[in-house]
C-alpha cells in the first residue's frame, strides 16, 4: 500500500508540471489564426519547440521551489508525550497461555483474555509519572512523503476557496435548474423571449467586433510586446486590466446567453424532444447535495475544529456513522467515504466555476458534454490534481476516528502534518477556518443574489466605443 501512495504521489506534480502545461501550451500555439499564416503553428514544427521552450521555463521555476523547500523543510516535528515509571514486580498474563507453534492455530487477541486488574498494576500506574510538556522526535521524510506534502499546502489555496465556495453553490445550482426547468410557452411569451434573445445576439455582435478591431489595432501598431523583464507604466498596466476586464465580461455575456438559447429551444423547437425527468433528477441530486453539504459543514464545526483546538469533539459525527456501517455491512462504510469525499471534488470544480463566473477574476472553463474546449478540460484537469492532496488530508483529519490504521493516516497524519513551516496552518487548522468562512459567506451571497446574471451590454459597448475614441 505505501508502494501505491508513493506513485499517487509523484503522479500528480507530473500531471500538474509536465502533462498538462506542456499540452496547453501546444494546443495554445497558434493563438486561434492559423489560417491566417501569421501563427506559431505556421510554421513546421513551430508549435513543438514553442511549447517545449515553455515548459522548459516551467520546470526550471518548479524545479527550483521543490528543491530549495526540500533542502530546507524536509524535516517532520512529530509530537510524542513521555511517561516515566517502573513495572517491577508487574505481570500480565494472558489466559489461556498461548503453546502452539503453529502460527494458524493461535486464536486472534481479545481483551477478554487479559487478567483483571490488580494491585500490582494500580501500583504500576500510581509510580507512573507523566510529563506535562509534550516533547518532539524529528524525522526526515522521504522525497515523495515530502512533495506530497508540498502539493497538498499549495492545493490548499485552491481547495479552500474553491472548494468553501462549491459547497454552498452546489446544492443550490441543482435546486435551481429544477426550478428554472423548460415549461411550454403561449405566442406572446415566446414572441417576448425570441426578442430578447435578438436584442442580446446584437448587443454581443457589436461587442465583438469592437474588440476585435480594438486588437487589429494594436497589432498593426506594433502591439504592446516588451521583454521579459520589462516594466509597464501605471497607464499601460491600468489598460491591460481594463482590456481583461472586458473580455472577461464579454465571454460572461456570451456564456450565461447560450445557456438562455439552449433553454429557449427546450421551450420551444426542442420541446417535444426534451427530457423531462432531467430536472427532477436535479431536483433529487440537488436534495442529496444540501444533505451532504450541511454534513460536512456540521462535521467541520462539531469535530474538525474542536480537535484541532486541542478539545474534545463534540461529537464523532460521521466517524460514528461509517462505523455504525462497518458493524454489520463494512463495504457501505468504504463507499460513504467515498462518496463524501468524491462529493468534495465535485464543489472544488464548481467553486472554480461559480467564482470565476460571479467576480470574473479568471477566465470561465465551463464542461459540457460534446461542448468542452480542449483548454477548459486540461484547466480542470489540472485543477483536480491540485485539489486532490488536500482532500485526501482533509478527509484523513475529518475521518481519523474510522480510518485510524490506514497506511495513508499514518503520512498525512504524523509525517506530512508536522512538516516544518507548513505545520503551522495544518496543526492550527487555518485552512479549515477558510474553507468553512467562504462556505457561509458564499451560502449568504447566494441567498440574496441565487441567479448568474451578466453585465450590462450596453454599458460594456459604450465603454468600448469610448475607449477608442
Amino acid at each position: 500500500m505505501r508502494l501505491f501512495w508513493d506513485i499517487f504521489y509523484w503522479l500528480i506534480p507530473i500531471w500538474t508540471f509536465v502533462m498538462i502545461p506542456f499540452s496547453t501550451f501546444y494546443y495554445e500555439a497558434d493563438d486561434g489564426m492559423l489560417m491566417a499564416g501569421t501563427s506559431v503553428g505556421a510554421k513546421p514544427n513551430s508549435r513543438l519547440c514553442e511549447a517545449i521552450k515553455y515548459q522548459i521555463v516551467v520546470l526550471i521555476i518548479v524545479g527550483l521551489l521543490f528543491g530549495l523547500t526540500f533542502l530546507f523543510l524536509n524535516v517532520t516535528d512529530i509530537p510524542v508525550r513521555e511517561y516515566n515509571g517502573t513495572i517491577d514486580g508487574a505481570e500480565y498474563q494472558i489466559d489461556p497461555i498461548i503453546n502452539q507453534t503453529n502460527a494458524s492455530d493461535i486464536p486472534d487477541f481479545q481483551s477478554s483474555q487479559l487478567n483483571n486488574m490488580t494491585t500490582e498494576d494500580v501500583r504500576v500506574m500510581d509510580f507512573t509519572v507523566r510529563n506535562p510538556e509534550l516533547g518532539s522526535v524529528q524525522l526526515q521524510t522521504s522525497v515523495s512523503t515530502f512533495f506530497a506534502g508540498l502539493m497538498a499546502w499549495l492545493g490548499w489555496f485552491f481547495f479552500a476557496l474553491f472548494g468553501g465556495v462549491g459547497l454552498a453553490a452546489m446544492p443550490l445550482d441543482l435546486i435551481l435548474r429544477f426550478v428554472n426547468r423548460p415549461r411550454h410557452m403561449d405566442a406572446v411569451e415566446f414572441a417576448e423571449a425570441e426578442l430578447s434573445i435578438r436584442e442580446r445576439v446584437n448587443e454581443l455582435v457589436d461587442i465583438g467586433e469592437l474588440i476585435k478591431i480594438d486588437r487589429d489595432e494594436r497589432a498593426n501598431n506594433g502591439g504592446r510586446k516588451k521583454g521579459f523583464f520589462s516594466c509597464s507604466s501605471r497607464d499601460e498596466r491600468k489598460e491591460k486590466r481594463e482590456e481583461k476586464k472586458t473580455l472577461l465580461q464579454f465571454k460572461q455575456a456570451v456564456y450565461l446567453l447560450e445557456q438562455d438559447v439552449e433553454d429557449f429551444k427546450n421551450c420551444s423547437s426542442n420541446y417535444q424532444n426534451y427530457n423531462p425527468l432531467i430536472p427532477y433528477a436535479a431536483l433529487l441530486f440537488g436534495v442529496i447535495a444540501f444533505v451532504v453539504s450541511i454534513c460536512w459543514v456540521l462535521h467541520i464545526i462539531l469535530y474538525v475544529v474542536p480537535k484541532g483546538a486541542n478539545a474534545n469533539p463534540v461529537t464523532p459525527f460521521l466517524n460514528g456513522y461509517f462505523m455504525w456501517f462497518d458493524r454489520w455491512f463494512p463495504l457501505f462504510g468504504v463507499l460513504s467515504v467515498a462518496i463524501f469525499t468524491f462529493y468534495l471534488m465535485l464543489c472544488a470544480v464548481k467553486g472554480n466555476f461559480k467564482f470565476g463566473l460571479r467576480f470574473l477574476f479568471f477566465t470561465i472553463h465551463p464542461m459540457k458534454v460534446n461542448g468542452t474546449y480542449m483548454s477548459s478540460f486540461l484547466f480542470n484537469t489540472g485543477l483536480v490534481l491540485l485539489c486532490a492532496l488536500p482532500i485526501v488530508q482533509f478527509c484523513v483529519t475529518a475521518f481519523d476516528t474510522y480510518a485510524r490504521n490506514a497506511t495513508v493516516n499514518q503520512t498525512f497524519g504524523t509525517q506530512i502534518q508536522y512538516l516544518r513551516f507548513f505545520r503551522y496552518f495544518w496543526v492550527n487548522n487555518v485552512f479549515v477556518y477558510i474553507l468553512l468562512a467562504f462556505s457561509v459567506l458564499t451560502a449568504i451571497y447566494l441567498g440574496c443574489k441565487p441567479r448568474d446574471t451578466s453585465s450590462d451590454s450596453l454599458e460594456l459597448r459604450d465603454r468600448l466605443k469610448s475607449r477608442r475614441a
